[in-house]
């Protein structure tokens, strides 16, 4: 039985941050919530908000004082807060290095300020790059990055396995599929949704539909994360987190038209793939992870449907988010 007194969350408003608290909160651990709400959403947190073992501190990851003093007395960090936009990462190179490197660092940094020795880290499927091994096993060779978003995660994974064996640090590494389900707010399962309310006629889909990825529901997600903080207990624990199966674009497209009873017509950018860096095939190993009992609940296409429901039920958040 996982037994967590104190931790903190950093992007702790975020889809899978606010997540993590909620559930941390129902099984009585304390938590505090760092977020500076560039992204973050506010209303992700008011259950939280209401919780006398949730503390929330606004500020940015950035501010390595503020982030010193904000865990203080937290016993692991469960590290979210990064930029996650992949597509726009060539025009904005540093953010990336910023965010999701330097900021990995600042975490790193202000644990061994007071000698906190765990950390749980959101890295990505995307550090695989091009795979040439499907599924991708987490021992697979590297090849050449292709986004600015997986080479700075890389480099937080570097930074924590080289903080890992220098100060004594315990760490679990989660390379992530795309994740779905409720508080989801940014990926195509929105974009399609957003422009198929403003013209249910007509969808336009970036490269040829074919590109071939894996889901997977943030529930699932949360199990697994919390499955191998209990049970893995190496130095450094890396796990691919996803399902075992991918599906298309088109297959997505599909589902999302059956569910919302349209049939528009879909116009294709081309190419095999939506921008610079959009891997056209990602579908990761999941064995170490299920080795420890965990499996997902949902399927690619449960999940998909399940954050459709969310997103008609919740219609702030695509004025909200832009």
């Amino acid at each position: 039985m996982l037994n967590l007194k104190s931790v903190a969350i950093t992007g702790c408003a975020g889809f899978i941050g606010s997540s993590m608290v909620d559930r941390l909160l129902g099984m009585g651990c304390r938590v505090t919530g760092i977020d500076n709400f560039s992204t973050g959403q506010k209303r992700f947190l008011e259950s939280a908000l209401k919780h006398s073992s949730f503390r929330l501190v606004e500020g940015d990851v950035l501010d390595l004082q503020m982030l010193t003093r904000a865990i203080a007395d937290c016993e692991l960090v469960f590290h979210f807060a990064a930029n996650a936009d992949v597509r726009f990462g060539t025009e904005h190179p540093r953010k990336d290095l910023e965010q999701n490197t330097i900021a990995t660092y600042n975490v790193l940094e202000a644990m061994r300020a007071h000698n906190i020795k765990r950390i749980c880290f959101s890295s990505t499927g995307s550090v695989y790059g091009e795979a040439k091994v499907f599924p991708t096993p987490e021992d697979s060779p590297f090849p050449i990055q292709t986004s600015l978003y997986g080479a700075s995660k890389l480099a937080g994974e570097g930074l924590i396995a080289a903080y890992s064996e220098g100060f004594g640090i315990q760490s679990w590494v989660f390379r992530f599929v795309s994740i779905l389900g409720e508080r989801y707010s940014h990926g195509h399962v929105f974009d399609f949704y957003k422009q198929l309310k403003a013209d249910p006629s007509q969808l336009r889909v970036l490269g040829n539909g074919k590109q071939r990825k894996s889901y997977l529901y943030v529930q699932d997600c949360l199990d697994a994360i919390l499955l191998a903080i209990e049970s893995a207990r190496d130095k450094i624990n890396i796990f691919n987190l996803g399902v075992d199966d991918c599906c298309e674009v088109n297959n997505s497209i599909a589902w999302i038209s059956e569910a919302l009873s349209l049939s528009p017509q879909i116009i294709y950018a081309g190419g095999d793939r939506g921008w610079v860096g959009d891997n056209p095939f990602i579908f990761l190993d999941t064995k170490r992870i299920q080795a420890l009992g965990w499996k997902p609940k949902l399927t690619i296409r449960d999940g998909i449907v399940r954050t459709l429901n969310w997103l008609r039920d919740n219609g702030w958040i695509l004025e909200q988010v832009k």
